[in-house]
């Protein structure tokens, strides 16, 4: 029987919870490699166990997903009432559990008939308007069952140009973040990222953009050149160490072969997979790049989702983009666990990280297609205000010119680690009253030696939607490490007492952002518990 990781645990605790006490569709955001077809599988098993007769559809747009999700569902239920519909796999069965591709039932509504739960995986592929093949399905179902819902699973709940999957009009209500890149990373379940400055930087210069990214036609232009390709695969070649698993993800077609030529002019074996590789092809060269025949695999668009191998141990970014959603996609393929190294390494030569910041601190894009706007706290009265501005829109202070460098990028910053860590000696929590909007949030301040300054965060626990839900989910992470008990405080002022009196870490990472800081990572050391301090008894972490 397959058990649950806490965190997958956690996520279905935390949609019962949501049921309880909202109506509409939420979607869970949990991160790459973090194991969403076993929390779609034990859900599944419980709520057909618990109500008998629910019937579930399970949609996604790549078969592959259908297969991996269908597969964990046998590993959690071998009996499960599952079938499958997907003309991409040959199989068109309905059942009382039906995994299914989108491309394949849009119009099948009828013959489905009656749904009391629609899961769907890459739930940000649904789109904002009312149109489509997954909004016209779920629409013709509602039809048959009104009290029907949904629920949705991503690493990425965000689209270009429409912002978040809960922004109007939209289908989701609300986001649940159950986990974080951060926290897996810290527990061991998923492996870090490292990058590394990279000579070429291909340009983007003249390249137009259509719908928020770069026309894919003109971006393959601009950077498929020659002299591009042959730096590209040295640096490669030279950065790589002994690494065994390299993924390239390109910026078309031809700019896939052409570098798998490069690759294999170098002596490395390498194949390429595309939208035009025939299926018993794709098959082949997926199964020798995993028994470790296949040295390099260059690709476009097909190997962002739905391709689970842990061992890849290179990523090489060729593609520009102005999606945070496909940069976190392509960088994620890293993140899990490998059996020869700790790590997976990095090299951007799109410019991505650098754009789109650390994967443990991507900002969503807003309905413009831009990020969301960034915002800076005034030094004289606490207020939050857009980063933009130059006086305070409360008191009137005036901020200094920003006369930062470029941002130079360190081997580490796809992490978000490029930064300085501060021993700490104390902290302080307060609660912090918005003079402008009369919102109140929890002011953390990090105290080390005398001659550090301190650092100042914002938790907005009290407010609701996306920002709400991460300033929780700090918290929870917090709380646990200091060991305070935080869930049964009635007001900020006790959870501040109790927090004041907890154990504070041992230091923090952070990050200069503008004139202020950003904390990266909050560290608590080990501490040694003797018996009669002299037989050392327990290693106790705080």
């Amino acid at each position: 029987m397959t058990v649950l990781r806490p965190y997958q645990r956690k996520a279905i605790d935390d949609l019962y919870t949501w049921f309880e006490h909202n109506t509409g569709n939420p979607c869970i955001s949990m991160p790459t490699g973090s194991g969403k077809s076993h929390v779609i599988a034990q859900f599944c098993k419980e709520a057909i166990t618990s109500y008998e007769n629910t019937k579930i559809l399970m949609l996604t747009h790549i078969k592959e997903l259908i297969q991996q999700n269908a597969n964990k569902l046998r590993e959690h239920w071998p009996n499960a009432p599952l079938g499958i519909y997907s003309a991409g796999l040959g199989q068109k069965d309905l059942d009382q559990i039906t995994f299914a591709g989108i491309q394949s039932v849009r119009n099948k509504a009828q013959e489905i008939g009656h749904i009391d739960l629609i899961i769907v995986d890459e739930c940000h592929t649904i789109n904002h308007k009312e149109t489509g093949g997954y909004r016209n399905l779920i629409a013709e179902l509602k039809v048959i069952n009104p009290k029907l819902k949904v629920i949705g699973l991503s690493a990425t709940p965000y689209r270009l140009g429409h912002g978040l999957i809960t922004d109007e009009p939209a289908i989701f209500d609300d986001i649940l973040e159950p986990t974080s890149i951060e926290e897996l990373q810290y527990k061991g379940y998923l492996t870090r990222l490292k990058s590394k400055t990279t000579h070429r930087k291909l340009s983007t210069d003249g390249v137009h953009k259509r719908g928020g990214d770069y026309i894919e036609k003109e971006l393959q232009q601009a950077v498929d050149t020659a002299d591009n390709n042959t730096h590209v695969v040295n640096e490669v070649i030279r950065l790589s160490g002994d690494r065994k698993h390299w993924l390239f993800f390109c910026a078309g077609v031809d700019h896939a072969h052409n570098i798998r030529d490069i690759l294999s002019n170098r002596g490395i074996v390498a194949e390429s997979i595309t939208g035009d590789t025939l299926k018993k092809d794709r098959d082949r060269i997926l199964s020798e790049y995993k028994a470790g025949q296949i040295q390099a695999l260059t690709s476009v668009a097909v190997l962002t989702t739905g391709f689970d191998y842990p061992d890849i141990d290179l990523i090489a970014l060729l593609r520009p983009t102005m999606s945070p959603g496909l940069y976190l996609q392509m960088a994620g393929r890293g993140l899990r666990l490998k059996t020869h190294t700790d790590h997976c390494l990095v090299l951007d030569f799109a410019g991505v990280i650098e754009q789109h910041g650390p994967i443990t601190a991507v900002t969503p894009p807003s309905k413009s297609g831009e990020g969301i706007a960034p915002s800076k706290i005034c030094p004289m009265c606490d207020e939050i205000v857009h980063a933009s501005l130059m006086t305070c829109t409360e008191c009137g202070h005036e901020f200094p010119p920003n006369k930062l460098a470029p941002l130079v990028l360190h081997d580490d910053d796809i992490q978000g680690d490029g930064s300085k860590t501060m021993e700490l000696t104390s902290w302080r929590w307060e609660k912090h009253v918005s003079s402008k909007s009369g919102k109140e949030m929890l002011k953390v301040t990090y105290f080390g030696a005398l001659s550090d300054r301190p650092i100042t965060e914002y938790l907005c626990v009290l407010h609701g939607g996306y920002a709400g839900h991460k300033a929780m989910e700090k918290l929870r992470l917090i709380s646990d490490k200091s060991k305070a008990d935080y869930m049964s405080q009635p007001d900020l002022e006790s959870l501040c007492y109790e927090m004041d009196k907890s154990q504070c870490p041992g230091e923090i990472v952070y990050k200069k952002n503008g004139k202020f800081y950003e904390i990266i990572d909050r560290i608590w050391t080990p501490v040694k518990i003797f018996d009669n301090f002299e037989e050392e008894k327990d290693i106790i972490w705080f």
